[in-house]
């Protein structure tokens, strides 16, 4: 499988839960305000044997007229009416923000119309009643009807090889995935594990839904997928977006 990670760029968070632009080299973090997070925002493309696959959309910004997602992709040979699914975490505005696109006429239209959007109904509820500032309604509403969507419910598997499970660790009904083929196992746990150094490290996050739980979950993951050779996916690293051990010969 090809793994393809699609940076939005750098950005710090703090309590306002606003995403503001940071430039790696000119900007000092300790301007910002105290306790702000430095954050990448980064989708992946995965293209598989049977797909080419979306993993979160984020922010949904637009470079030149058209989402900054569509560059990225063009950038890496591949043309945004290739995408064939798209698979959601959850629907933070950070992560949906890049569903839909809308023109300069205010019409909302889906990004890649030729994908399957794939949603857990519970978590798609939820931002509903949950609403600003941490989900931007606007942007996904128009899934409600889509025909493009299946709507999921608990866990299960998509063609038998996009393997989803609800851990309810970040938001209620945040889910991962495990995407498995030809030997290979890749692992995105959104925003439960969404740095390197956050899977090498025992802490609670405060902005944790369930903090403990995901502390829990990043200890079991690291540990299995290190045995197991995943590649790890990292939404929010900086640094490292994608990670895999060594295996030892």
């Amino acid at each position: 499988m090809k793994v393809i990670p699609l940076s939005e760029g750098a950005f710090t968070i703090d309590k306002t839960k606003i995403f503001v632009p940071f430039n790696l080299k000119v900007d000092d973090l300790q301007q910002r305000p105290i306790g702000s997070l430095l954050v990448e925002v980064q989708p992946f493309c995965i293209v598989t044997n049977q797909d080419i696959l979306l993993i979160d959309t984020g922010l949904g910004f637009s470079k030149d007229g058209e989402p900054q997602l569509y560059s990225n992709l063009k950038q890496n040979g591949i043309q945004p009416q290739q995408i064939t699914k798209v698979i959601l975490s959850h629907l933070h505005k950070d992560h949906a923000g890049g569903i839909s696109f809308r023109n300069n006429i205010g019409h909302y239209s889906l990004s890649f119309p030729n994908a399957t959007y794939y949603v857990q109904k519970k978590e798609f509820e939820f931002a509903f009643e949950t609403g600003y500032p941490s989900f931007i309604t606007d942007e996904f509403a128009i899934l409600h009807n889509s025909p493009n969507v299946t709507w999921l419910n608990g866990n299960g598997n998509i063609n038998n090889y996009i393997y989803y499970q609800i851990t309810g660790a970040h938001s209620p009904y945040h889910q991962v995935f495990f995407i498995k083929e030809n030997n290979e196992t890749i692992f995105f746990g959104g925003d439960e594990a969404p740095q390197l150094q956050q899977m090498k490290s025992k802490f609670v996050a405060k902005y944790d839904f369930d903090g403990r739980k995901s502390m829990e979950l990043r200890q079991d993951w690291w540990q299995q997928g290190n045995e197991e050779n995943w590649q790890f996916l990292f939404y929010h690293d900086i640094k490292k977006p994608m990670y895999q051990n060594q295996p030892t010969v």
